[in-house]
């Protein structure tokens, strides 16, 4: 049948287009989401919300099906995200997520090479506004990994009015300094964004967006009490107030994702009218697997999980100049493809003391279109899992890293993770299970004992 008058254009699958030659480096606007689950937009399935603005960024670009973060936890994605590496490269990757009273091995060192730092070196701005996640002082900062400038949070979670993070401890800063400002925090990230956006540009530049919606404390604009009574309670010693197990509900948590879907139209908006969205690559996606109140069906597992639910995100690119709209791909794409990809995109070198683990993607978006190879792992303390093609190894490992149990899936037929193939296909989980443990090998190992986080 064919579409009524005025309908959106259809999805079609992916196909590269070529990059102009004309030498401009774009700006790059990477956006990234707390907690939000696969299907958690309504482009990719929520039935029951609307985010019509996040919904227009993946029609004028690519959204991609098979998104996923780098590990199924905040922090170690980050740092994955930040290097181009396994989380399991360096200390603070181990960390799943990084927690409790900041020490000098928990975080991202000074010394390594950062998507920030490689693009500042070749002339970028930078900044970053939100999350970090990767340590605290004195040891760690986006000021020492190569952003310009920063505000925002060390700590993996803050209550969104009064800036207390679980140990009891006030935590915004600007460029390193306490910051106080106790309005609602997506309404500060956004509103600096949209001010950084809108100033007079000498160089091309890099912003990291780390909204903490939808992670927990569930509290939307206007529940400035529900923080006062989380912060009380934390103050006093309850330190697990902010995990909020005793409040928030489906209507919140739809709450919290629609005004973060707003407040990426206000960004979106802004980077429009200063005439800057042509030439600017914008990636959305999220930090890892949804949790209590998320929405991932057919998806199994969930934040922590190594199955899909935990690891599985929407992501979007839109480049204007470059990319054409209306675009779906089913290639699978991880955090960690996104460091190689947009350093090629502003014509920037890795280091070469540091390889990259991510795949550089350009020759697949702009290029000849031609599928990346290498397949996608992760490894989480507890759980492993290896992707080549339809084919997902997965593994359960208990704390002395012994197997104890292993699967093999069929993802192009069931997508939610329940028929074992592992007796059916010996041969193909022996392979998959040869290439997990050849890249599990070259990791550093977990602390002796290390569990799933509570």
């Amino acid at each position: 049948m064919p579409a009524s008058a005025g309908a959106a254009p259809a999805e079609k699958p992916f196909r590269a287009a070529g990059r102009p030659g004309d030498g401009q480096r774009p700006n790059i606007l990477f956006i990234m989401a707390d907690d939000l689950g696969w299907a958690d937009l309504s482009s990719y399935g929520a039935p029951h919300l609307s985010t019509p603005n996040l919904d227009r960024l993946a029609a004028k670009g690519v959204r991609f099906t098979d998104g996923y973060s780098a590990s199924s936890t905040c922090s170690p994605t980050r740092i994955a995200t930040y290097t181009g590496r396994y989380p399991g490269r360096l200390v603070g990757g181990l960390a799943e997520p990084i927690s409790g009273p900041p020490t000098e091995s928990n975080g991202l060192p000074p010394e390594h090479p950062t998507l920030a730092s490689l693009l500042h070196d070749a002339g970028y701005a930078t900044a970053l506004f939100g999350k970090w996640h990767c340590g605290e002082l004195p040891w760690f900062s986006p000021l020492k990994s190569g952003w310009d400038e920063w505000m925002g949070t060390f700590s993996g979670s803050v209550d969104y009015f009064t800036k207390v993070n679980p140990i009891g401890n006030y935590d915004l800063h600007e460029d390193d300094v306490p910051y106080e400002d106790l309005r609602y925090y997506t309404d500060i990230l956004t509103e600096r964004t949209v001010e950084y956006i809108g100033r007079s540009h000498a160089k091309p530049w890099l912003l990291n967006l780390n909204y903490t919606t939808p992670h927990w404390p569930w509290e939307g604009p206007d529940d400035r009490a529900i923080g006062d009574e989380l912060t009380a309670r934390t103050r006093s010693g309850e330190w697990r107030a902010l995990l909020h197990h005793d409040g928030g509900s489906v209507a919140k948590y739809v709450e919290m994702v629609e005004n973060l879907d707003a407040s990426i139209g206000r960004v979106l908006h802004a980077l429009r009218t200063s005439g800057q969205e042509r030439n600017t690559i914008v990636v959305f996606k999220s930090d890892n697997g949804g949790e209590r109140f998320s929405y991932q069906w057919p998806l199994r597992g969930a934040k922590q999980d190594a199955l899909e639910g935990g690891i599985r995100v929407p992501t979007i690119l839109r480049w204007p100049a470059v990319v054409k709209g209306h675009q779906v791909s089913d290639l699978p794409v991880t955090s960690m493809d996104w460091t190689p990809t947009l350093l090629a995109a502003a014509d920037v070198a890795p280091h070469p003391d540091y390889p990259m683990d991510g795949r550089d993607l350009s020759d697949y978006l702009w290029g000849s279109g031609r599928d990346p190879e290498g397949d996608v792992f992760w490894r989480v303390v507890d759980q492993g899992a290896i992707r080549r093609g339809r084919w997902k190894y997965w593994v359960s490992i208990d704390v002395e890293r012994q197997v104890i149990e292993e699967r093999l899936f069929n993802l192009s037929s069931d997508l939610r993770e329940e028929a074992d193939l592992s007796k059916a296909q010996p041969a193909r989980l022996a392979q998959l299970r040869a290439s997990w443990n050849k890249i599990e090998e070259t990791l550093l190992d977990y602390p002796p004992g290390a569990v799933r986080p509570e």
